[in-house]
């Protein structure tokens, strides 16, 4: 839907509101309202359609969003504040007295924005242009999962929402009535506690089941592990021998910044990836290794719908097999310094042939290690040439340890 065609619909609903406040006395300010709340909600699906390529309609529309919200709050506030105002007391239009249709209104007004919340919320969640990005891994329970949740979750608050809304009006203020105490009432607590236990057992069970598919890696899953640090994901993968070598945090240097261990033969064959994009085979299942050096980040791909922790000091895992090729922005979903929102990174699936080909441009731990030792041989030359004794000891030293 375009703007123009927003702006047409809007104005066709602020006709029929104000034609509706005319022929019901003391409407104003709920036509008002109404009509202020579409504009809102007009504004939200324009930014929400523009996306942050248009500022324009998106900043506009969250703008009219917030405006929107601030001026029902004031005329909510207005209306209860003459609701509640003496008899006596001189109503806003000049009146003496404030109509009858008004007051009953008043009366009744709480109970009819309930329900419009919950009918609202309801057709907004269905009517929504936000939603999960496509799916592109083996876990679709995730979403099954969420859905299950979504249902039980929306059921009870609409249940809530209802039942306050009729409490609300069965129960308001009338002359000549007062009302009941009664401070307990077992059965509707067994009713309640049962319900309830019901409904989160119907929560958490298949997230159980999803949790314990999700932490078997099947036996053919190949391997590959994600080096997290602020602000930026480094990746490896294991050679032509299908395994990747042991590591430890004191190894980590400049020359060795995923600390592998050097006497290591399993590690140095692995394929070091720093600074640029992940690629994975199609159709392939792999478990994801997760380490961090410093501080908790957190390793989110949305289409995968997988997501892990990573700790320090120790590796936690998961695994995905993907199902679908593409790139993919990889995401710190955990709170990691004032740099947080720049660390990302891309995942390229593709076919296997492609994979492979990719996978043997790449360098390895040795050669990464013998670039190494020719930089540092390469500054001792330059170093010694010089004359500078000191600085050579320091290159020898250097030259030695590695």
């Amino acid at each position: 839907m375009t703007i123009l065609g927003i702006v047409v619909v809007l104005l066709a609903i602020g006709a029929g509101l104000y034609a509706a406040s005319r022929v019901v006395p003391g409407a104003r300010n709920w036509v008002l309202g109404g009509f202020t709340a579409v504009i809102g909600l007009g504004g939200l699906f324009v930014a929400a359609g523009s996306g942050v390529d248009s500022p324009v309609g998106y900043y506009g529309g969250l703008a009219f969003f917030v405006i929107s919200v601030l001026i029902v709050f004031y005329l909510v506030k207005l209306t209860f504040d003459e609701g509640y105002a003496p008899a006596e007391a001189p109503a806003l239009e000049g009146s003496s007295s404030r109509p009858v249709a008004e007051a009953i209104m008043t009366k009744n007004v709480v109970a009819l924005a309930l329900v419009l919340v919950a009918v609202g919320t309801v057709a907004f969640h269905f009517l929504s242009p936000w939603w999960w990005t496509p799916i592109a891994s083996n876990w679709g329970y995730v979403d099954d999962t969420i859905i299950i949740t979504f249902w039980i979750t929306g059921v009870v608050f609409i249940a809530i929402i209802f039942f306050m809304a009729y409490c609300v009006f069965r129960y308001r203020h009338q002359e000549g009535r007062r009302a009941a105490y009664e401070p307990e009432n077992k059965k509707m607590e067994w009713w309640l506690t049962g319900l309830t236990t019901v409904g989160v057992a119907g929560m958490l069970t298949p997230g159980l089941f999803v949790w314990d598919q999700f932490v078997t890696v099947p036996k053919d899953a190949a391997e590959f592990e994600v080096l997290g640090q602020q602000w930026q994901f480094a990746f490896r993968l294991p050679g032509k021998d299908g395994m990747l070598g042991t590591s430890d945090s004191r190894n980590i240097s400049s020359e060795n910044p995923f600390g592998l261990n050097p006497n290591d033969a399993n590690g140095q064959d692995d394929v070091l990836i720093e600074g640029d994009d992940l690629h994975l085979p199609l159709d392939k299942p792999v478990k994801v290794l997760l380490r961090s050096v410093d501080v908790l980040h957190d390793f989110y791909v949305p289409e995968f719908r997988a997501k892990m922790d990573m700790v320090p000091g120790m590796v936690t895992y998961y695994w995905f097999t993907p199902t679908r090729t593409g790139t993919f922005d990889v995401l710190c979903f955990e709170l990691c310094g004032i740099g947080h929102y720049a660390m990302r990174a891309k995942v390229v699936v593709e076919e296997a042939s492609a994979y492979q080909a990719w996978l043997e441009e790449q360098s390895t731990f040795a050669q990464t290690l013998a670039r190494a030792r020719n930089d540092t041989g390469e500054e001792l030359y330059q170093v010694l040439s010089e004359g500078e004794t000191d600085s050579a000891e320091r290159g020898l030293a250097r030259w030695d340890s590695n």
